[in-house]
């Protein structure tokens, strides 16, 4: 029997070419150019004018000549400049005076306000109302309390029998006035953030608790403030930043007490922050290159006391 012979197979159709499939930022392209005006707009606003800085910190120039190379002769004055340590005391006196009260202050009223109080939501808007006005404005009413002679403040000192206090025209003086006004401005938000934080706590910790016998002061040392400590963590952290970098609070509420450059910072300099010593080299004495030699010191001042916050912090909740 004859084997049927194999017809040859068809030639098969030519298939047209596809394209390879797109990899990489290729196949996302459009989500790239979504988010590009964020990057673009930080490029422009902030990568660059940090390098510029640096590079600036380098020179010697007055805005308006030619630049003339200086090395880092600008942070070797830096580091023994009188005026610029100073500076950095006031800094960390009137941070002190004032994260220290205004933590305890925002604890205590988070607490309130997670109570069980009527008209909640009022207390909060009017606890966080102060952090959203114009600091000028609060800084000029501040001026006004403190006045030595119509001032809020020395008017009841006198009603109880105290003598005067000129706040605006004392070292002392100076450093309280500016500590309080930010302890009154910043205490609300951070009320507000605390609060958040007490309510991601279970409501099931406090009764058993309670049903051991545990008070509320050992409630709160031994639940509240443990399971709180990130919290802490935070507003510790961002008050250490917004603190070293006071600037309008001493500059609008002293601009009046002394007959000097309107960043001098008061009376024998007193409230003369960092920032406003970096204010008063830059647009003052037109020493743009120092000035930035100035903001780089800055800079490292309020890492370092970050850092240190966030370690302490950090270990309290290892032990």
């Amino acid at each position: 029997m004859a084997v049927a012979e194999q017809t040859p197979p068809a030639v098969d159709r030519i298939r047209p070419a596809t394209a390879p499939p797109r990899t990489g930022w290729r196949r996302h392209w459009h989500l790239y150019a979504a988010i590009s005006p964020f990057y673009l707009l930080f490029l422009a606003f902030g990568l660059i004018p940090v390098g510029f800085s640096l590079y600036l910190s380098l020179h010697r120039w007055d805005g308006l000549g030619s630049m003339e190379w200086a090395g880092l002769t600008q942070y070797q004055y830096l580091f023994t400049d009188v005026d610029f340590w100073q500076s950095i005391g006031n800094t960390l006196i009137i941070w002190a005076l004032a994260t220290f009260p205004m933590i305890f202050l925002a604890m205590v009223t988070a607490v309130m306000l997670n109570s069980a109080v009527r008209f909640r939501n009022a207390y909060r808007f009017a606890y966080f109302l102060p952090n959203v006005t114009s600091v000028v404005a609060i800084a000029i009413v501040f001026g006004s309390v403190f006045s030595t002679n119509f001032g809020l403040v020395n008017a009841l000192l006198q009603a109880v029998g105290l003598d005067q206090v000129a706040w605006l025209n004392t070292p002392w003086g100076i450093k309280v006035a500016i500590a309080t006004l930010m302890t009154w401005q910043w205490t609300g938000y951070n009320a507000i953030i605390f609060l958040a934080g007490l309510q991601t706590i279970p409501g099931d910790l406090y009764e058993a608790a309670r049903i051991d016998g545990a008070g509320p002061v050992q409630t709160f040392f031994r639940i509240t403030l443990p399971l709180l400590r990130p919290t802490l963590l935070f507003v510790l952290v961002v008050s250490t930043v917004t603190g070293l970098q006071s600037f309008s609070e001493p500059q609008v509420l002293l601009q009046t007490a002394s007959n000097e450059s309107t960043f001098s910072g008061g009376p024998d300099h007193a409230g003369r922050t960092m920032v406003l010593y970096f204010f008063q080299q830059t647009f003052d004495n037109n020493d743009f290159g120092y000035g930035a030699a100035v903001a780089w010191g800055i800079f490292l001042v309020v890492v370092l006391f970050s850092l240190i916050n966030w370690r302490l912090v950090q270990r309290r909740g290892e032990q």
